[in-house]
């Protein structure tokens, strides 16, 4: 024969409040957590992933990395640094981008810089850059002719200039894949303002894990 079962017994007034406290206080937390991710993602830091081939070999396709954001708080972006930008209002117009996509490339002219592309090497300065980071060298001029999309060097030569200076709060940032991007030399120069963070860290993929430079 079975036994009846016992009755059961109603929660007490204060467990039900406890367990309400409970879930309040765990939603609070994990509002908090969101707020944080948030804010550190627009102010400090964020990852980014690599979607065409134009920094290579320096960064590949589908390569993960962190950007931090503070760094140009307190001092300007430098020279050979590898950042990440909005697209330049040229590029919009010659490219269809959207003033919220971002692209990475390094920043090769400052303001102030004189610069010159001539037979497959940059100069600064007057100086040559020596470039282990790039792919191969690049097979156009600028100022030139040398290259159909390179309407920014193309502008350049019909001036008749040899060398070009980079303005006040612009940069000149060029793909590490000289041949296969799409960067200064074809839209122009970089303003400041469009530029996020700096290309720090590599995470992924785990054997290639390291710093940028």
């Amino acid at each position: 024969m079975l036994e009846p079962s016992p009755p059961s017994v109603p929660e007490s007034p204060s467990l039900k409040e406890s367990k309400k406290s409970s879930l309040v206080e765990n939603i609070k937390v994990l509002a908090i957590a969101l707020v944080i991710a948030l804010l550190v993602r627009t102010f400090v830091a964020e990852p980014r992933f690599i979607p065409s081939g134009s920094m290579e070999p320096t960064m590949l396709i589908n390569d993960r990395f962190i950007a931090e954001k503070v760094s140009y708080e307190f001092r300007n972006p430098m020279a050979g640094e590898i950042v990440i930008f909005s697209a330049p209002e040229m590029l919009q117009k010659m490219a269809g981008y959207s003033s919220d996509q971002v692209l990475i490339k390094r920043l090769i002219g400052i303001p102030g810089d004189r610069i010159a592309i001539h037979k497959g090497v940059v100069s600064v300065n007057g100086v040559m850059l020596t470039e282990p980071y790039i792919k191969e060298a690049p097979n156009y001029d600028c100022p030139g002719l040398s290259s159909k999309d390179s309407f920014f060097c193309q502008g350049l030569a019909a001036n008749n200039l040899d060398s070009f200076e980079v303005p006040p709060e612009m940069y000149f940032a060029m793909g590490d894949n000289r041949n296969n991007s799409s960067d200064s030399h074809v839209w122009g120069f970089l303003p400041k303002s469009n530029i996020i963070g700096r290309a720090v860290l590599r995470f992924f993929p785990i054997d290639r894990m390291g710093g940028l430079s």
